[in-house]
């Protein structure tokens, strides 16, 4: 069996025709092979988080807490790097927050004005449980938030991987 030339013109016309682009490309591309690797992702820095619990109103035990938040922070901010503190307050620690009893209230609001992200907590059943012995409602400092459970809001943390230290 013999090819014609008509046919051979037409299977080496279509040959060029996606021959020979198809060689333009790897030229361009430099190879045949070529894959296209995503550019590695620089690792988002590491966001510490401390939980500073508080459970007494002797006020050297509040203010070795007070010097522990203002420390982390700018140790944390010198290695650039980002953190969370929370002071958690249960117990006679409550004091320290209570807008009434609070020996370092003073020393807060410096703190406040150094670090305004530390969030400091109250448990809230020590509140509801002073309430009822004083018999009157207590007024916290400003920017004190309530959670249901002290200790219990300190385990939660501690299981999501947030750091303990005691004062």
């Amino acid at each position: 069996m013999r090819i014609s030339r008509r046919i051979l013109t037409l299977t080496a016309g279509l040959v060029l025709a996606f021959a020979v682009p198809f060689a333009v490309t790897l030229l361009l591309t430099g190879s045949v092979a070529a894959v296209s690797k995503p550019e590695p992702k620089k690792p988002e820095p590491r966001v510490h988080h401390v939980v500073l619990p508080i459970n007494s109103d002797d006020p050297t035990v509040m203010r070795a807490l007070i010097s522990t938040a203002l420390n982390l922070p700018k140790y944390y901010r010198e290695r650039n790097e980002p953190f969370e503190i929370e002071v958690v307050a249960y117990n006679a620690g409550v004091h320290m927050l209570r807008v009434d009893t609070s020996p370092v209230k003073d020393m807060l609001r410096v703190v406040r004005g150094l670090t305004p992200d530390i969030r400091f907590v109250v448990c809230e059943a020590t509140k509801l449980g002073m309430e009822r012995v004083e018999g009157h409602p207590l007024v916290l400092l400003d920017n004190v938030d309530l959670v249901p459970n002290g200790p219990g809001h300190i385990i939660e943390l501690q299981e999501a991987g947030w750091s303990y230290i005691r004062s």
